[in-house]
């Protein structure tokens, strides 16, 4: 049996060998780039997608966040992190047969009449019928989903992040039809335009943009936005914000009071909801990807974070001080050994250093020490979520998320039972770990 074999059968019914095949497919040429293609092919038509309704795996989500931690991590904890992640999405409940639908014709106006008509067998099989979906293929699907918040928002963020992940697998095209299958399949199930409606409602009816402006410099300028969203019902809410965007609010504006917001709500959460609170960084990074300027569209994300639950400041968990000079190993000893205080004050300190980056890098390593599977890959989510938010915002915001960050992970330690697994089958490997 080849080692591409020994991976397909390993993938399609895993075993306690997984490992030790993910460890021989990477040690191949392009190894990594054709076991992940390998594993969507498999596993896309084969898990049991309508089982998860209304709610998503994040098997195959969470392998566009590992790819985006890459430059952060050193090649055996990259390695570990997507051994682990795709164990993960390997063992998702699986369809009694792999689905075999038809190939469709490959035609826009035939998809959008599927999604439309909420038939997603029928969306997957004409997603399958376009030779090479490209980018501006799941573009235009986030584009048609837009205004739909089912589940918060996952079928903005699978379009999204779907086509991100096949261009880092470099374009594939069976692999593309798959990512791209299952972005339509998701958007053709059910439907939630309730936020969107209702923003509609107090915006006008016509696409209000929101002109870009340069981000305020300092926090105490957006605090009355920022308390808006964390604190009013949803109904003043939306009231204020519309008359906010009428009186010329800028996106750059809202876009880090948003931020600010949801590292409030990320402060704020119980250790139970610090995956699912956590989940406002990544739509907000997906719409920052996106470059949309509809206002309509960001007071969904308003919304979304003003669902989450906050607390008094005197009950909120402080970052404590370091009695050293910042240093990015203690910040990752700090989340691993779950010390939350200790973790945030690390974070601020190399954040008012002028060295978020070495404050985000610090994060990512401590992700691959925790299996995705206990987590629902919310850890990865959040910190690749980061990773394209930072650049966006102004340096006093970009310090709040990572002492947010720095807490959330520090207070969702997990399991590494798996990942100490993948470790011993890389360490046997008969040549060479493979480089980045």
């Amino acid at each position: 049996m080849t080692a591409t074999e020994r991976w397909h059968s390993e993938l399609d019914r895993p075993t306690g060998d997984f490992f030790a095949a993910f460890a021989v497919q990477i040690g191949e040429p392009d190894g990594i780039r054709d076991g992940v293609r390998e594993a969507i092919k498999t596993l896309v038509p084969a898990l049991d997608w309508d089982a998860y309704q209304p709610h998503l795996p994040h098997g195959i989500l969470g392998l566009r966040a590992v790819f985006r931690l890459r430059p952060l991590l050193a090649p055996r904890l990259f390695h570990r992190l997507l051994a682990t992640q795709l164990h993960m999405a390997a063992h998702e409940g699986h369809r009694a047969a792999p689905l075999k639908a038809a190939p469709g014709s490959g035609s826009w106006r035939n998809l959008e009449d599927f999604i439309r008509a909420r038939r997603p067998g029928l969306a997957y099989a004409e997603a399958q019928g376009f030779e090479a979906p490209a980018a501006p293929d799941f573009e235009r699907l986030g584009g048609l989903v837009a205004a739909d918040m089912a589940n918060v928002g996952h079928k903005a963020v699978l379009a999204d992040q779907l086509g991100d992940l096949m261009a880092l697998l470099d374009h594939p095209r069976a692999t593309g039809r798959r990512l791209f299958g299952l972005a339509a399949w998701l958007a053709a199930t059910p439907e939630d335009t309730f936020w969107h409606r209702r923003a509609a409602t107090r915006l006008g009816e016509g696409t209000l943009r929101l002109p870009e402006g340069s981000p305020s410099r300092e926090a105490d300028s957006l605090a009355p936005l920022v308390r808006e969203l964390c604190d009013l019902g949803l109904v003043e809410l939306l009231d204020r914000l519309a008359t906010r965007v009428s009186a010329g609010l800028t996106l750059a504006d809202l876009r880090t009071a948003l931020a600010l917001a949801a590292a409030e709500k990320l402060l704020d959460a119980r250790r139970d909801l610090e995956g699912k609170t956590a989940w406002c960084l990544v739509y907000l990074a997906t719409l920052a990807r996106s470059g949309t300027t509809d206002a309509r569209t960001w007071a969904q994300a308003a919304a979304l974070v003003n669902l989450f639950p906050t607390d008094e400041p005197e009950e909120r968990i402080a970052p404590k001080p370091p009695a050293n000079a910042p240093d990015p190993g203690a910040l990752r000893e700090a989340v691993l050994d779950a010390e939350a205080a200790q973790a945030m004050g690390w974070a601020q300190a190399l954040a008012r250093e002028n060295r978020p980056e070495a404050a985000l890098a610090a994060l990512a390593e401590t992700v691959p020490f925790n299996d995705p599977a206990f987590n629902h890959a919310h850890q990865a989510l959040a910190v690749a979520a980061a990773a394209d938010l930072l650049p966006a915002l102004p340096p006093f915001a970009g310090e709040v998320v990572l002492i947010a960050l720095a807490k959330s992970l520090a207070n969702s330690q997990g399991s590494g039972d798996l990942g100490r697994q993948a470790d011993r089958a890389l360490d046997a490997l008969p040549f060479p770990e493979p480089g980045p």
